[in-house]
């Protein structure tokens, strides 16, 4: 029906003619802000209800009483469906220290929350399907996983800034809510995110049309395919200075990916985007020593590399 309305406005309201580069670009345009909103709408909105039961208290108790690598599985599944952001790294951090969680399941977290995310989930399996959904979920929370883990047995507590260990935050009482007080939260929260992430996505989408209408049909496929080893460190090189949330690059990386760029390198370029991006790790640097940082970047890196080439080979 969607796609039925965007071809009416596009080839017969506007008049443009099917098969053209400015037509191909704008029914793109069309059909993918329609679908995208609807989801976001529909499925935030349901998330948000899940969200409620996982507050930042109750996350913080459930991950300071877990042993090594259970916490780390535990932490990175709950870095789904908890709000977090660069914004927020410094008071999420501290508060997960100094309520005793363990510096590699804090790890696990931090990785997980901001690469994998209700809109990431969302919009992937709405423009390329719940196979690909499903591959990035598991991609990511192996990545948090694993990551968290290795940095939890070098032992590296002692390359945090020292004023972490010396603020003392206290517990915060856990409201228990009725479901009428989280439908109402749910309405909130939906209206908030789409205030905040409409113009990412607009703009997103319109780039991504245009890449679906101009970009030649062999040019990312030379350049960005499963024969350039290059590929995906470029990839990740070319997302860490970025800085976009989950809803302003993955329209991008739909459209790089139909006119083809392979999946793993695409993954890569996500993730680097979402998770390693310059500007979250200037605000991390303000609770890690640089040689913590150093490590958590190496390590991050290192496995988003991994996973573009490995999608690569299997895909």
């Amino acid at each position: 029906m969607l796609q039925d309305f965007a071809n009416i406005l596009v080839y017969q309201w506007i008049g443009l003619v099917p098969g053209t580069t400015l037509g191909e670009a704008l029914n793109f345009f069309v059909y993918d802000t329609l679908k995208i909103f609807i989801m976001l709408t529909v499925i935030i909105f349901a998330v948000s209800i899940l969200r409620t039961y996982f507050p930042p208290e109750k996350t913080k108790k459930i991950l300071s009483h877990k042993s090594e690598f259970f916490g780390n599985i535990v932490a990175a599944l709950l870095g789904i469906v908890t709000p977090f952001c660069s914004c927020s790294a410094v008071p999420v951090f501290i508060g997960f220290i100094e309520s005793g969680v363990p510096l590699g399941i804090t790890f696990s977290f931090l990785i997980s929350a901001p690469m994998v995310n209700e809109v990431a989930l969302i919009m992937l399996w709405g423009l390329l399907g719940w196979k690909i959904a499903a591959i990035y979920i598991a991609s990511g929370v192996t990545i948090a996983i694993v990551g968290g883990y290795v940095i939890g047995r070098f032992k590296l507590e002692h390359l945090v800034e020292d004023y972490v260990y010396q603020i003392k935050m206290g517990d915060t009482e856990i409201i228990e809510q009725t479901f009428a007080d989280r439908l109402y939260y749910a309405r909130d929260y939906t209206k908030e995110i789409l205030k905040k992430v409409w113009p990412y996505i607009i703009v997103a989408i319109a780039i991504g049309g245009v890449i679906h209408g101009y970009a030649p049909e062999d040019f990312l496929a030379k350049y960005a395919g499963k024969d350039n080893l290059f590929a995906v460190p470029l990839a990740v090189l070319i997302g860490v200075p970025l800085y976009s949330n989950a809803a302003g690059v993955i329209p991008i990386v739909t459209a790089l990916i139909q006119k083809g760029m392979s999946l793993g390198t695409a993954l890569a370029f996500m993730m680097s985007v979402t998770a390693l991006s310059f500007p979250e790790m200037v605000i991390l640097r303000n609770v890690l020593k640089p040689k913590l940082l150093v490590v958590f970047i190496a390590i991050l890196a290192v496995a988003i590399v991994f996973t573009g080439y490995l999608f690569n080979i299997i895909i």
